[in-house]
């Protein structure tokens, strides 16, 4: 009977992939993701991301920020079935002001789905994301969007995504034309060319013809012309260009490229049903007790990766995000907390569709799950059941870039406002800290990214019902002091250095030049600095 309990975990486990989407604003990363829940039938109407009141918002935006600016600031978690598979896609904010979130989430992804626009090619937050899959070596897939408009030329678009990331590209399908012109495409393998029927914005699925290259009645939908450049093209790609190969895709080394438009539904429902084909079931990961591979390990855990709090406005509540590891998850289950050192119980188990959600009764290694939260929970915490007591890997706190001086306007709502900005900061979105020898009355807030200040601002307003002011510091660069014994009061500085503590107390510098680090170690014989806090 065991065996057979471990072996419908085992099945359940190979059906997950799980993935997340990267891409530089505006390439129309969220559009493509509404197509995704489309096609599993997880919603009916797609809503594409326009800042307008009478707009319809896409299902992954759902704070009403993301709905006012049209743009996304919080990663969002998705599940839908599909083709016999279990899909749990995490989309990510594509501004750079919020790349520590894009960072964590990225940690909970098996593969990557990298959303180029065909009129751009490669952009800058493109790039740093990039480094992020890299280091990770997770596969990555592109997915060229907005062929709908005038595009780029196709192999100048594959140079670029080489150039600039560094990574070999293999087209699994080919563009006929773009903008008005732009036909549908040519699969490489099946040598047909697949043609799409407007999709009235692309509210409906759509019929997909599809016509071998070689079938006479293909000159009913495309030209001479463009026939004889398609040719022409994939004779020169299947000349120069790479093979696809599985082993390097699966590596993070290939790059399996598709190109469509996710905004009237061409190559949506292709590009997915490749990726599902080309990704694998959810990998094993790295622990201080060595790899924790899913297929083996029976017992069940998890990692937190994201904290978001009021998700539901009705219930001031806060959900912790984790990603299962291996095993199976039932509600209500009592497990280990690594870092806390005590069993908790997991209570009100969900499934997301952004801020809609389902209570689950199970959940399986690669899934998806939020649960209550009731302040316990951190970043990076390892949850098992396993007697061995192992932790996954931590993931690293991003060191601010951004620095402002915080002050209440209404002094009466000094709970509220202490209340949610330490919420706030537990997310990870925000650092906070105190000055040195003073309480919670001086707070300094640090932020990777400038917009987050009017995240900070706009949501202590809307869910706290507290009115803050930011007065912005000249302060650029942070340092933990990585020896504790260290006493602040007698450490020797610089005219522009600050001495600040972290909420657990932990003592931190402020600079607003680099060469005053280095003068203030020259200064204090054995001061040991960290870019990274622990």
């Amino acid at each position: 009977m065991m065996s057979q309990i471990a072996d419908e975990i085992k099945n359940e486990i190979k059906k997950r992939r799980t993935f997340a989407i990267i891409s530089h604003p505006d390439a129309g990363k969220t559009t493509l993701t509404e197509k995704f829940l489309l096609y599993g039938g997880a919603i009916n109407l797609a809503g594409s991301v326009k800042g307008k009141a009478t707009a319809r918002h896409a299902v992954s935006d759902w704070m009403e920020i993301e709905k006012e600016r049209g743009i996304s600031v919080t990663s969002s978690v998705l599940q839908f079935n599909y083709g016999g598979y279990c899909i749990n896609i995490l989309d990510t904010p594509g501004h750079q002001d919020f790349s520590e979130d894009t960072y964590r989430t990225l940690m909970a992804a098996d593969s990557a789905v990298m959303v180029i626009d065909a009129s751009k090619g490669v952009e800058a937050q493109t790039r740093k994301l990039f480094k992020v899959c890299t280091m990770r070596h997770i596969p990555i897939f592109t997915f060229i969007n907005k062929m709908d408009r005038e595009a780029m030329d196709t192999f100048e678009l594959l140079d670029d995504i080489e150039n600039e990331l560094g990574i070999a590209t293999c087209p699994v399908n080919w563009p006929i034309g773009s903008g008005k012109e732009f036909k549908g495409v040519y699969d490489r393998n099946t040598k047909k060319v697949e043609l799409f029927s407007d999709t009235r914005k692309g509210t409906t699925q759509g019929e997909v013809r599809k016509i071998a290259i070689d079938d006479s009645g293909i000159h009913d939908w495309v030209t001479d012309g463009q026939l004889g450049q398609l040719k022409e093209e994939i004779e020169l790609q299947d000349g120069a260009g790479a093979r696809f190969d599985q082993e390097l895709v699966s590596k993070g080394e290939l790059s399996p490229v598709f190109f469509g438009s996710a905004l009237t539904n061409f190559g949506v429902e292709t590009f997915l049903r490749h990726f599902l084909a080309m990704t694998t079931s959810p990998l094993p990961r790295t622990s201080d007790q060595g790899e924790v591979d899913p297929m083996e390990e029976k017992d069940f855990s998890a990692f937190v990766f994201k904290i978001q709090a009021n998700m539901n406005k009705a219930h001031r509540d806060r959900i912790a995000f984790m990603r299962i590891c291996s095993g199976e998850f039932e509600a209500g289950m009592d497990v280990y907390h690594i870092q806390g050192g005590r069993k908790v119980r997991l209570s009100q188990p969900q499934q997301m569709m952004a801020s809609e959600r389902k209570m689950i009764e199970k959940a399986y290694g690669g899934d998806i799950i939020g649960v209550f939260d009731p302040g316990i929970f951190s970043i990076g915490d390892t949850l098992t059941t396993s007697a061995k007591r192992f932790a996954y890997e931590g993931i690293p706190t991003f060191a601010p870039e951004h620095f402002a001086r915080v002050r209440q306007m209404d002094t009466m709502k000094r709970k509220q406002f202490v209340k949610g900005i330490q919420q706030i900061a537990q997310e990870g979105a925000i650092q906070i800290f105190q000055e040195f020898n003073t309480g919670m009355e001086e707070i300094i807030v640090g932020v990777v990214g400038v917009l987050q200040f009017d995240v900070l601002k706009y949501r202590l307003e809307n869910e706290y019902n507290v009115d803050i002011r930011l007065d912005s510091l000249p302060y650029e660069y942070i340092r933990w002091i990585e020896n504790t014994e260290t006493e602040l009061d007698k450490l020797t500085g610089t005219s522009d250095m600050k001495k600040v503590k972290d909420l657990k107390g932990r003592p931190l510098l402020l600079f607003v030049n680099d060469w005053s680090i280095r003068m203030t170690m020259e200064r204090n014989e054995g001061l040991v600095l960290s870019e990274f806090g622990r």
